[in-house]
């Protein structure tokens, strides 16, 4: 069974940064698309950032520009997401997402993506 596991979660302080892992379990990442999401209490999941493993291409939630980078292991096992300067509202479950072929829907929209992580929460402390 193809899964994703995500971790790197927990209390992280205002104004510092955040570093989370996402991993696939059965399949290697580097034949794949990445994407990170994320969902705050009573808030819709939204996408966070997305790189492909295959190609340069990288792309971020604009309401995340300048803090957020995505990057991945010399070998594609290991995505990570980083977030610098963390405000209140970058609390949350955040959540790896697995795209394994070609999608019709863009990257920021969830249908493009087959494999889902459980997600590792994210709390910011004062």
């Amino acid at each position: 069974q193809w899964q994703v596991v995500e971790s790197g979660g927990g209390l992280v302080k205002f104004g510092g940064s955040l570093r989370l892992t996402c991993a696939g379990s059965g399949f290697t990442l580097a034949d794949t698309s990445v994407g990170w999401f994320r969902q705050a209490p009573g808030k819709q999941r939204e996408a966070v950032s997305y790189m492909s493993l295959s190609t340069p291409g990288r792309h971020y939630a604009r309401s995340l520009q300048g803090r957020v980078t995505t990057s991945a292991d010399d070998n594609g096992s290991t995505v990570y997401l980083e977030i610098n300067n963390v405000r209140d509202e970058d609390a949350a479950v955040y959540y790896c997402a697995a795209r394994l072929r070609t999608s019709a829907y863009e990257w920021w929209d969830q249908r493009s993506y087959s494999v889902w992580g459980r997600g590792t929460q994210v709390t910011v402390s004062s």
